[in-house]
C-alpha cells in the first residue's frame, strides 16, 4: 500500500520541476464519446419508456423529450465548467458543499413520512440533492487534499497535526454527507460515493502516516456499511436472494424479492449474441416495468443489443476510465490531479455497480448507467462533471494560464523599474 503514494509522489515531483506549461485545447475524442454515449442513452431511454409512458398518460416520447432536456442543460453545465478555470471552480468548493448540505437535510423535512426521500418537486423538475452531492463533495475533498503535505517522520506531534488539519476533516464531510443521503433510504449512492471517497483520499497520500490513516478510514467505512447493510430488512432479503443464485443455481421467491433478479437475467439470456434489435425487448413491456429506463437499462440494452453490443459498451467505459486517468496523470497541479481522479472514479464506478447488478455480478442496486439512465438531475450533474474533466486536460482557463506563465515576467519588469530608479 505504500507503493502508490510513492509513485504519486514522483509524478508530483516531476510536475513541479515543469517551470512553463503549455496550454491544450479541447479534448474532441472524450468529448465526442460523451456526447455520442448521452445522445444514443436517449434513444434508449425512449426504447425502455414508451409504454410506461403511455401507461402514465402521455404520449410514447414524453421522457425521450425530457432526457434531450436534460442532455441540453447538461451540455450548457458542461460549457461553464469546460470554460472556468477548475482552480476558480475549487475555490467555491466550501460555499457549495455547505449548500448541498442544506438541500439534503431540506429533503428530508420535505418529504418527512416518506419511505422514499430523495426528491425536491420543482414544478415539472424533480431536484435530487443526492446527486448534486456527488460533484460538490468530491470537490471539495479534492481541494481538501490538494493542501496535504508530506510529513517525512512520524512522532506524536506530527500524528496530531495530521488527524486534526486532515483526517477529522475528511471524516466530518464525508460522513456528514453520507449519513445524510443515508437517511433518504439511497444505500446505493451512499455506497458508491463512500467508496469512491476513500479511494481519492487513499490515492492523495504521499508518506506512511497518510496511508495508516487510509487503512483506519477504510476498516471503518466497511463496518459502518456493513451495519447499514443489516439495518433494513429488504437489503438483506436482496443479499439473500443473490447468494441463494450463486449457491443453488435459483432465485427464492422468483415472484415477489427475487421477482426483478429473475427478470434481469431473463433479459440478458433473451439477448444473445446479436440481440434482438433495438426497440424489440419484451421485458420492458410488463417485467422490468418503470425500472426499463433507469436502473435496468442496462439488462434491456443486452435484450436488444446482444452479447456484441455489450461487449462494445463496456468498452466505452474503459475507455471513459482510461482517458480519465491519464488526463489525472497529466494534469497540471496537484489539484487537478485529484479532481480527474475523484470524477473518473465517481463515473465508472458507478457504471461498474449498475452493470455488475444487471449481469448477477453483485446484488441488485439502484445505481442508475452514467449518459444512459433517465434522470434529469444526474444527466445534467454528470455531463459538468466532464466539463471539469475536460478543463483539466487543456490545463486550466487561458486567463489562469497567462497568469502563471507571465508572473516570472511581470516581477523582472518590476525588478528592472527599481533598478532604474536607484
Amino acid at each position: 500500500m505504500v507503493k502508490l503514494p510513492s509513485f504519486i509522489k514522483q509524478r508530483e515531483s516531476n510536475l513541479n520541476a515543469s517551470r512553463n506549461p503549455k496550454k491544450s485545447g479541447l479534448d474532441y475524442t472524450l468529448f465526442s464519446v460523451i456526447l455520442g454515449l448521452s445522445i444514443f442513452g436517449s434513444l434508449m431511454v425512449y426504447s425502455g419508456s414508451a409504454i410506461v409512458a403511455v401507461k402514465q398518460g402521455f404520449e410514447p416520447h414524453h421522457y425521450f423529450i425530457r432526457q434531450i432536456t436534460w442532455i441540453a442543460l447538461g451540455l450548457v453545465g458542461m460549457y461553464l465548467a469546460y470554460k472556468i478555470d477548475y482552480r476558480t471552480v475549487a475555490k467555491l468548493s466550501l460555499p457549495a458543499f455547505i449548500v448541498t448540505i442544506a438541500l439534503l437535510i431540506l429533503v428530508l423535512f420535505i418529504n418527512e413520512g416518506e419511505d422514499v426521500r430523495r426528491w425536491i418537486k420543482l414544478g415539472p423538475f424533480d431536484l435530487q440533492p443526492s446527486e448534486i452531492a456527488k460533484l460538490t463533495t468530491l470537490i471539495y475533498l479534492s481541494s481538501l487534499l490538494a493542501k496535504h503535505k508530506e510529513v517525512k517522520t512520524i512522532n506524536k506531534q506530527t500524528f496530531t497535526e495530521h488527524v486534526k488539519s486532515e483526517l477529522l476533516p475528511y471524516w466530518g464531510a464525508a460522513a456528514i454527507v453520507l449519513v445524510l443521503i443515508l437517511l433518504e433510504r439511497d444505500m446505493d449512492t451512499t455506497l458508491m460515493l463512500g467508496a469512491t471517497t476513500f479511494i481519492v483520499y487513499f490515492i492523495a497520500g504521499r508518506d506512511l502516516l497518510h496511508t495508516l490513516g487510509s487503512i483506519i478510514t477504510g476498516l471503518l467505512t466497511s463496518i459502518i456499511l456493513a451495519g447499514a447493510m443489516v439495518v433494513e430488512k429488504y437489503r438483506l432479503t436482496r443479499l439473500g436472494t443473490y447468494f441463494d443464485f450463486w449457491n443453488k443455481g435459483t432465485i427464492s421467491d422468483p415472484y415477489s424479492s427475487g421477482f426483478q433478479f429473475r427478470q434481469i437475467l431473463v433479459a440478458v439470456a433473451s439477448g444473445g449474441i446479436f440481440g434482438v434489435g433495438f426497440g424489440e425487448s419484451r421485458q420492458k413491456y410488463h417485467y422490468l416495468g418503470e425500472t426499463a429506463f433507469t436502473d435496468t437499462i442496462f439488462a434491456i440494452f443486452a435484450e436488444e443489443f446482444g452479447l456484441v453490443g455489450c461487449v462494445i459498451l463496456v468498452s466505452v467505459f474503459v475507455f471513459i476510465f482510461l482517458k480519465g486517468y491519464k488526463i489525472a496523470m497529466g494534469a497540471k497541479d496537484r489539484l487537478g490531479f485529484l479532481l480527474a481522479i475523484s470524477i473518473t472514479t465517481w463515473i465508472t464506478l458507478q457504471a461498474v455497480l449498475h452493470i455488475g447488478a444487471n449481469v448477477a455480478l453483485i446484488p441488485i442496486n439502484g445505481n442508475t448507467l452514467p449518459f444512459l439512465s433517465y434522470g434529469g438531475s444526474s444527466t445534467v450533474i454528470n455531463l459538468s462533471a466532464i466539463g471539469i474533466l475536460l478543463n483539466i486536460a487543456k490545463g486550466g482557463s487561458q486567463s489562469e494560464e497567462r497568469r502563471v506563465v507571465s508572473l516570472p515576467q511581470r516581477n523582472r519588469a518590476q525588478l528592472h523599474k527599481l533598478r532604474k530608479r536607484r
